[in-house]
């Protein structure tokens, strides 16, 4: 079966499969906060411009409050500039030790996924 050819995403528009962008969500948001602090709107906006598409503000704050549930992360309310606060979130010693699993995890399944897609086939094989 040939896969049909398409220009890949850019930082500018990203349209992946949207079971993609939930299978990864929780992984790349450990990773935006691995260097340090951050509040929901700038992760959003850095998973944005990195190519990944524009992700839903109800999606990520449940995320965030489940990782906070499960110890991964803290949050601490900051005054803001001239506006409302913002809840800040940060990683905490399990939630470095999570993203190093994942991260670990991650480059064992695109190694295997890779493989598994640049393997040749034959016709009529599964």
């Amino acid at each position: 079966m040939e896969v049909p050819s398409s220009n890949p995403p850019t930082t500018e528009s990203a349209d992946w499969p949207s079971d993609w962008l939930r299978a990864t969500l929780g992984f790349l948001c450990l990773r935006a906060l691995s260097a340090g602090p951050s509040y929901g709107y700038a992760i959003i906006s850095e998973l944005e411009s990195c190519g990944f598409g524009a992700v839903k503000g109800g999606t990520l704050y449940q995320l965030l409050t489940r990782y906070e549930t499960a110890g991964l992360v803290t949050t601490e309310w900051r005054a803001g500039d001239g506006g409302p606060g913002r809840k800040y979130f940060a990683l905490t010693e399990k939630g470095h030790a999570e993203l190093t699993r994942l991260s670990a995890d991650w480059l064992r399944f695109t190694d295997a996924t890779t493989r598994y897609l640049d393997r040749p086939t034959t016709e009529g094989s599964a």
